[in-house]
């Protein structure tokens, strides 16, 4: 097994990396321009402790936040707060005015993937001679 990619690299069809070759300390990791994605938005935020974002909404974006590393308090439109840790996530739509803020004592990192206009569905296919993976 190779070891953990470090760099940004592009192959025929792919991109692989990480987190940290997409920039320094807090802030927006840009993994849509930075792994050329193009069917949806999606970012990682790293925040300090005791950041707190503004609230904001979309115009016509739903996004799906997920809790990489520390705990995160998600506050909505309605007033209604909820945290989140590791694992943790929770899908917004469009309208919906939300604000983030770190709870931790540490650096939170969390993804937000945003699109709109629904599901492609399961258009998976198996390689000719290939069974299902882990088998």
């Amino acid at each position: 097994m190779s070891e953990q990619q470090q760099e940004i690299v592009a192959g025929d069809g792919y991109a692989v990396g990480c987190l940290e070759a997409l920039g320094q300390g807090p802030g927006f990791r840009k993994i849509r321009s930075g792994l050329g994605v193009t069917a949806f938005g999606i970012n990682a935020i790293v925040m300090p402790p005791g950041y707190e974002t503004g609230g904001h909404y979309h115009e016509e974006q739903e996004e799906t936040y997920f809790v990489h590393a520390g705990r995160i308090a998600m506050t909505f439109g309605d007033g209604t707060t909820h945290e989140l840790g590791p694992g943790g996530i929770a899908r917004v739509d469009a309208h919906t005015v939300r604000a983030v803020k770190n709870v931790g004592e540490g650096e939170a990192v969390y993804v937000i993937a945003g699109g709109k206009d629904g599901y492609v569905g399961r258009d998976g296919r198996l390689v000719d001679g290939e069974g299902a993976p882990g088998r």
